[in-house]
Protein backbone atom coordinates (compact mmCIF):
# COMPACT_ATOMS: atom_id res chain seq x y z
CA UNK A 1 0.00 0.00 0.00
CA UNK A 2 1.72 3.18 -0.72
CA UNK A 3 -0.04 5.19 1.58
CA UNK A 4 1.02 3.37 4.35
CA UNK A 5 4.61 2.72 3.29
CA UNK A 6 7.51 3.77 5.37
CA UNK A 7 10.75 2.48 6.59
CA UNK A 8 10.97 1.61 9.84
CA UNK A 9 14.45 0.40 9.81
CA UNK A 10 15.80 3.49 9.66
CA UNK A 11 16.65 5.18 12.87
CA UNK A 12 14.80 1.99 15.28
CA UNK A 13 16.82 0.30 17.45
CA UNK A 14 17.22 -3.41 16.68
CA UNK A 15 14.90 -5.23 19.07
CA UNK A 16 12.09 -3.04 17.24
CA UNK A 17 13.14 -3.64 13.71
CA UNK A 18 12.91 -7.20 15.13
CA UNK A 19 9.62 -7.11 16.50
CA UNK A 20 8.28 -5.53 13.97
CA UNK A 21 9.17 -7.91 10.86
CA UNK A 22 7.84 -10.41 13.13
CA UNK A 23 4.17 -8.84 12.97
CA UNK A 24 4.76 -8.08 9.41
CA UNK A 25 6.49 -11.57 7.85
CA UNK A 26 5.22 -13.58 10.22
CA UNK A 27 1.93 -12.78 12.07
CA UNK A 28 0.93 -10.85 8.61
CA UNK A 29 -0.35 -7.73 10.47
CA UNK A 30 -1.37 -5.26 7.13
CA UNK A 31 1.33 -2.56 6.58
CA UNK A 32 -1.00 0.14 8.50
CA UNK A 33 -1.06 -1.74 11.68
CA UNK A 34 2.79 -2.30 11.61
CA UNK A 35 2.79 1.41 10.91
CA UNK A 36 0.66 1.85 14.32
CA UNK A 37 2.99 -0.46 16.24
CA UNK A 38 6.31 1.46 14.90
CA UNK A 39 4.43 5.07 15.81
CA UNK A 40 2.91 3.74 19.05
CA UNK A 41 6.08 2.23 20.00
CA UNK A 42 8.35 4.69 19.12
CA UNK A 43 6.40 7.27 21.53
CA UNK A 44 6.85 4.93 24.19
CA UNK A 45 10.30 4.66 24.11
CA UNK A 46 10.61 8.39 23.91
CA UNK A 47 8.85 8.54 27.24
CA UNK A 48 10.72 6.04 28.85
CA UNK A 49 14.30 8.00 27.65
CA UNK A 50 13.05 11.21 28.60
CA UNK A 51 11.85 9.98 32.11
CA UNK A 52 15.32 8.44 32.72
CA UNK A 53 17.12 11.75 31.39
CA UNK A 54 16.79 14.50 32.78
CA UNK A 55 18.41 16.94 30.10
CA UNK A 56 16.08 15.89 27.46
CA UNK A 57 13.17 18.36 27.26
CA UNK A 58 9.76 17.55 27.16
CA UNK A 59 9.20 20.55 24.86
CA UNK A 60 11.37 18.50 22.01
CA UNK A 61 9.95 15.41 22.37
CA UNK A 62 9.33 14.77 19.13
CA UNK A 63 12.99 15.18 18.08
CA UNK A 64 14.26 12.78 20.70
CA UNK A 65 15.91 9.73 18.90
CA UNK A 66 15.31 5.92 19.98
CA UNK A 67 18.16 3.72 17.48
CA UNK A 68 20.09 4.48 20.83
CA UNK A 69 17.70 3.27 23.42
CA UNK A 70 19.30 0.62 25.31
CA UNK A 71 18.32 -2.69 26.30
CA UNK A 72 17.75 -2.58 29.40
CA UNK A 73 15.89 0.30 29.55
CA UNK A 74 13.24 -1.60 28.25
CA UNK A 75 14.26 -5.09 30.55
CA UNK A 76 13.43 -2.51 33.46
CA UNK A 77 9.72 -1.79 32.54
CA UNK A 78 6.73 -2.61 35.10
CA UNK A 79 3.26 -2.34 34.88
CA UNK A 80 3.40 1.26 36.29
CA UNK A 81 5.49 2.24 34.02
CA UNK A 82 3.43 1.08 31.29
CA UNK A 83 0.31 2.74 33.16
CA UNK A 84 2.50 5.87 33.44
CA UNK A 85 2.86 5.99 30.12
CA UNK A 86 -0.78 5.35 28.71
CA UNK A 87 -1.40 8.39 31.66
CA UNK A 88 1.11 10.58 29.93
CA UNK A 89 -1.07 10.08 26.33
CA UNK A 90 -4.31 10.90 28.30
CA UNK A 91 -3.01 13.78 30.45
CA UNK A 92 -0.26 15.67 27.88
CA UNK A 93 -1.36 14.20 24.24
CA UNK A 94 -5.18 14.69 24.66
CA UNK A 95 -5.73 10.84 23.18
CA UNK A 96 -8.88 9.54 24.05
CA UNK A 97 -9.94 5.97 24.74
CA UNK A 98 -9.78 4.49 21.47
CA UNK A 99 -6.40 6.00 20.73
CA UNK A 100 -5.10 4.58 24.08
CA UNK A 101 -6.48 1.25 23.73
CA UNK A 102 -4.52 1.00 20.32
CA UNK A 103 -0.99 1.88 22.37
CA UNK A 104 -2.13 -0.47 24.88
CA UNK A 105 -2.76 -3.37 22.20
CA UNK A 106 0.49 -2.18 20.44
CA UNK A 107 2.58 -2.54 24.33
CA UNK A 108 0.94 -5.88 24.84
CA UNK A 109 2.29 -7.49 21.76
CA UNK A 110 5.60 -5.92 22.23
CA UNK A 111 6.20 -7.05 25.22
CA UNK A 112 4.56 -10.30 24.32
CA UNK A 113 7.07 -10.65 21.66
CA UNK A 114 9.65 -9.81 24.08
CA UNK A 115 8.65 -12.00 26.19
CA UNK A 116 7.97 -14.69 24.07
CA UNK A 117 10.42 -14.47 21.06
CA UNK A 118 13.37 -13.13 23.05
CA UNK A 119 13.13 -14.21 26.85
CA UNK A 120 13.80 -10.51 28.13
CA UNK A 121 10.98 -11.17 31.00
CA UNK A 122 9.55 -14.30 32.94
CA UNK A 123 6.42 -12.46 32.52
CA UNK A 124 5.20 -9.74 30.47
CA UNK A 125 4.89 -6.83 32.48
CA UNK A 126 1.88 -6.21 29.89
CA UNK A 127 0.21 -9.42 30.89
CA UNK A 128 -1.73 -7.85 33.63
CA UNK A 129 -2.85 -4.40 31.33
CA UNK A 130 -6.09 -4.02 30.44
CA UNK A 131 -7.69 -2.13 27.57
CA UNK A 132 -9.16 0.89 28.12
CA UNK A 133 -12.84 0.64 28.11
CA UNK A 134 -14.60 2.47 24.65
CA UNK A 135 -17.21 4.00 25.17
CA UNK A 136 -20.62 2.46 24.04
CA UNK A 137 -21.54 3.44 20.57
CA UNK A 138 -23.27 2.31 17.79
CA UNK A 139 -21.47 2.42 14.59
CA UNK A 140 -22.04 5.55 12.58
CA UNK A 141 -23.87 4.22 9.64
CA UNK A 142 -26.72 5.10 6.46
CA UNK A 143 -30.10 4.64 6.81
CA UNK A 144 -31.76 2.72 3.99
CA UNK A 145 -33.49 6.65 2.84
CA UNK A 146 -29.83 7.99 2.69
CA UNK A 147 -28.47 4.68 0.84
CA UNK A 148 -30.55 5.22 -2.04
CA UNK A 149 -30.10 8.63 -2.10
CA UNK A 150 -26.38 8.08 -2.51
CA UNK A 151 -27.18 5.58 -4.69
CA UNK A 152 -29.67 7.96 -6.47
CA UNK A 153 -26.75 10.72 -6.82
CA UNK A 154 -24.56 8.03 -8.62
CA UNK A 155 -26.93 7.02 -11.30
CA UNK A 156 -26.72 9.44 -13.82
CA UNK A 157 -23.88 7.48 -16.24
CA UNK A 158 -22.04 9.67 -18.57
CA UNK A 159 -18.80 7.50 -19.09
CA UNK A 160 -16.71 4.87 -17.78
CA UNK A 161 -15.66 6.08 -14.49
CA UNK A 162 -19.29 6.81 -13.75
CA UNK A 163 -20.40 3.17 -13.83
CA UNK A 164 -16.85 2.28 -12.05
CA UNK A 165 -18.03 4.40 -9.05
CA UNK A 166 -21.52 3.09 -8.87
CA UNK A 167 -20.47 -0.43 -8.87
CA UNK A 168 -17.92 0.16 -6.30
CA UNK A 169 -20.53 1.87 -3.88
CA UNK A 170 -22.49 -0.82 -4.41
CA UNK A 171 -19.98 -3.58 -2.86
CA UNK A 172 -19.64 -1.48 -0.31
CA UNK A 173 -23.04 -0.98 0.62
CA UNK A 174 -24.37 -4.54 -0.17
CA UNK A 175 -20.99 -6.30 0.62
CA UNK A 176 -19.46 -4.86 3.67
CA UNK A 177 -16.15 -5.05 1.83
CA UNK A 178 -12.90 -3.22 3.36
CA UNK A 179 -11.43 -0.47 1.11
CA UNK A 180 -7.94 -2.35 0.90
CA UNK A 181 -10.60 -5.43 -0.19
CA UNK A 182 -12.20 -3.58 -2.99
CA UNK A 183 -8.91 -1.84 -4.39
CA UNK A 184 -7.33 -5.15 -4.30
CA UNK A 185 -9.38 -7.22 -6.63
CA UNK A 186 -8.84 -8.00 -10.07
CA UNK A 187 -10.89 -9.10 -12.82
CA UNK A 188 -10.41 -12.61 -12.82
CA UNK A 189 -11.36 -12.56 -8.94
CA UNK A 190 -14.85 -12.13 -10.04
CA UNK A 191 -16.14 -15.97 -10.56
CA UNK A 192 -19.44 -17.17 -11.73
CA UNK A 193 -20.41 -20.69 -10.94
CA UNK A 194 -23.16 -22.86 -11.15
CA UNK A 195 -24.64 -25.24 -8.74
CA UNK A 196 -25.08 -28.71 -10.34
CA UNK A 197 -27.63 -29.70 -8.08
CA UNK A 198 -29.93 -26.92 -8.25
CA UNK A 199 -28.61 -25.52 -11.44
CA UNK A 200 -28.55 -21.71 -9.67
CA UNK A 201 -25.99 -19.48 -10.82
CA UNK A 202 -23.79 -17.71 -8.24
CA UNK A 203 -21.60 -14.94 -8.37
CA UNK A 204 -18.66 -14.50 -5.64
CA UNK A 205 -15.18 -12.56 -5.38
CA UNK A 206 -12.08 -13.82 -3.82
CA UNK A 207 -10.74 -10.82 -2.11
CA UNK A 208 -7.80 -10.46 0.56
CA UNK A 209 -8.32 -9.42 3.81
CA UNK A 210 -6.73 -8.46 7.04
CA UNK A 211 -3.83 -10.92 7.60
CA UNK A 212 -3.62 -11.98 3.96
CA UNK A 213 -6.59 -14.08 4.55
CA UNK A 214 -8.56 -14.76 1.16
CA UNK A 215 -12.92 -15.45 1.37
CA UNK A 216 -15.54 -15.73 -0.72
CA UNK A 217 -17.82 -12.62 -1.05
CA UNK A 218 -21.07 -13.96 -2.41
CA UNK A 219 -22.56 -11.24 -5.16
CA UNK A 220 -26.34 -10.47 -4.85
CA UNK A 221 -28.31 -9.07 -7.90
CA UNK A 222 -27.74 -5.55 -6.72
CA UNK A 223 -23.62 -5.88 -7.09
CA UNK A 224 -24.13 -8.63 -10.26
CA UNK A 225 -26.00 -5.74 -12.12
CA UNK A 226 -23.33 -2.91 -11.49
CA UNK A 227 -20.44 -5.38 -12.14
CA UNK A 228 -21.95 -6.51 -15.52
CA UNK A 229 -22.42 -2.96 -16.10
CA UNK A 230 -19.01 -1.79 -15.40
CA UNK A 231 -17.00 -4.47 -17.18
CA UNK A 232 -18.80 -3.52 -20.28
CA UNK A 233 -17.12 -0.29 -19.99
CA UNK A 234 -13.95 -0.67 -18.22
CA UNK A 235 -11.07 -0.14 -20.21
CA UNK A 236 -9.47 -2.69 -21.45
CA UNK A 237 -5.84 -2.09 -20.23
CA UNK A 238 -3.04 -4.77 -21.85
CA UNK A 239 -1.42 -6.30 -18.66
CA UNK A 240 -3.59 -4.36 -16.19
CA UNK A 241 -6.20 -6.70 -14.31
CA UNK A 242 -6.81 -4.70 -11.50
CA UNK A 243 -10.60 -4.41 -11.81
CA UNK A 244 -11.12 -0.93 -10.71
CA UNK A 245 -8.75 1.43 -12.61
CA UNK A 246 -7.90 5.45 -11.82
CA UNK A 247 -8.12 7.66 -14.95
CA UNK A 248 -4.35 6.99 -15.84
CA UNK A 249 -5.55 3.14 -16.18
CA UNK A 250 -3.91 1.85 -13.36
CA UNK A 251 -5.04 0.56 -10.33
CA UNK A 252 -6.93 2.49 -8.43
CA UNK A 253 -5.63 3.77 -5.04
CA UNK A 254 -7.28 4.03 -1.99
CA UNK A 255 -6.89 7.54 -1.26
CA UNK A 256 -8.72 7.97 -4.68
CA UNK A 257 -11.56 5.63 -3.54
CA UNK A 258 -11.86 7.76 -0.40
CA UNK A 259 -11.92 11.42 -2.22
CA UNK A 260 -14.34 9.40 -4.71
CA UNK A 261 -17.01 8.79 -1.94
CA UNK A 262 -16.16 11.89 -0.23
CA UNK A 263 -17.21 13.75 -3.71
CA UNK A 264 -20.71 11.60 -3.62
CA UNK A 265 -21.48 12.37 -0.67
CA UNK A 266 -21.41 16.11 -0.75
CA UNK A 267 -23.45 15.46 -4.55
CA UNK A 268 -26.07 13.67 -2.70
CA UNK A 269 -26.42 16.49 0.47
CA UNK A 270 -24.53 13.57 3.12
CA UNK A 271 -21.87 15.09 3.89
CA UNK A 272 -21.48 16.72 7.49
CA UNK A 273 -22.90 13.63 9.24
CA UNK A 274 -19.13 11.51 9.88
CA UNK A 275 -20.06 9.70 6.90
CA UNK A 276 -16.94 7.78 4.78
CA UNK A 277 -15.68 4.69 3.25
CA UNK A 278 -15.58 2.35 6.11
CA UNK A 279 -18.91 4.41 7.29
CA UNK A 280 -20.17 2.49 3.95
CA UNK A 281 -19.08 -0.97 5.27
CA UNK A 282 -21.13 -0.10 8.85
CA UNK A 283 -24.15 0.37 6.56
CA UNK A 284 -23.92 -2.82 5.15
CA UNK A 285 -23.58 -4.92 7.96
CA UNK A 286 -26.44 -2.79 9.74
CA UNK A 287 -28.59 -3.23 7.25
CA UNK A 288 -28.13 -6.90 7.03
CA UNK A 289 -28.25 -7.59 10.70
CA UNK A 290 -31.29 -5.09 10.89
CA UNK A 291 -33.12 -7.51 8.31
CA UNK A 292 -33.02 -11.09 9.73
CA UNK A 293 -29.27 -11.65 9.25
CA UNK A 294 -27.57 -14.26 11.93
CA UNK A 295 -24.77 -12.27 14.06
CA UNK A 296 -22.69 -15.43 13.45
CA UNK A 297 -23.08 -15.27 9.46
CA UNK A 298 -22.67 -11.69 9.57
CA UNK A 299 -18.78 -12.18 11.23
CA UNK A 300 -18.38 -14.62 8.08
CA UNK A 301 -19.13 -12.03 5.41
CA UNK A 302 -17.40 -9.40 6.73
CA UNK A 303 -14.56 -11.40 7.40
CA UNK A 304 -13.70 -10.34 11.34
CA UNK A 305 -10.38 -11.13 12.71
CA UNK A 306 -12.24 -13.92 15.17
CA UNK A 307 -13.58 -15.80 12.70
CA UNK A 308 -12.17 -18.97 13.40
CA UNK A 309 -13.29 -18.83 17.15
CA UNK A 310 -16.84 -18.12 15.72
CA UNK A 311 -16.98 -21.33 13.45
CA UNK A 312 -16.08 -23.44 17.04
CA UNK A 313 -19.39 -22.64 17.96
CA UNK A 314 -21.42 -22.49 14.51
CA UNK A 315 -20.94 -23.94 11.18
CA UNK A 316 -22.40 -21.52 8.78
CA UNK A 317 -22.88 -22.52 5.13
CA UNK A 318 -22.23 -21.28 1.88
CA UNK A 319 -26.07 -21.14 1.10
CA UNK A 320 -26.55 -18.95 4.38
CA UNK A 321 -23.96 -16.49 3.34
CA UNK A 322 -25.74 -15.88 -0.37
CA UNK A 323 -29.23 -16.05 1.63
CA UNK A 324 -27.27 -13.35 3.80
CA UNK A 325 -26.55 -11.15 0.88
CA UNK A 326 -30.31 -11.84 -1.06
CA UNK A 327 -31.63 -10.22 2.08
CA UNK A 328 -29.57 -6.86 2.13
CA UNK A 329 -32.60 -4.71 0.92
CA UNK A 330 -30.63 -2.93 -1.69
CA UNK A 331 -29.63 -5.81 -3.60
CA UNK A 332 -32.35 -5.65 -6.46
CA UNK A 333 -31.62 -2.64 -7.70
CA UNK A 334 -30.36 -2.66 -11.14
CA UNK A 335 -27.18 -0.28 -12.26
CA UNK A 336 -27.89 2.27 -14.37
CA UNK A 337 -26.44 1.75 -18.15
CA UNK A 338 -25.64 4.63 -20.67
CA UNK A 339 -25.83 2.13 -23.62
CA UNK A 340 -29.65 1.93 -23.07
CA UNK A 341 -32.19 4.20 -24.63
Amino acid sequence: MTSTSFNYRTGSPQYLIDFLDYMSVIKGRSPLTVKNYYCDLRLFLRYLKINNDQTLKASDFSDIAISDTPESLVKAVTLNDIMGFLHFTMDERQNHQKARARKAVSLRQFFKFLTDNKNWFAVSPAAKLELPSPKNALPKHLTIEQSNQLLSECSEIKDWADSRDYCMITFFLNCGIRLSELVGISVNDYICSKDPQTENTYSFLKVIGKGNKERIIYLNNACVSAYEAYIKVRPNVQGEKALFLSKRYKRISNRRVEQIIEEKLIKSGLSGYGFSVHKLRHTAATLMYQNGVDVRVLKEILGHENLNTTQIYTHVSDNQIKQAMDKNPLSDINAPDKNKE
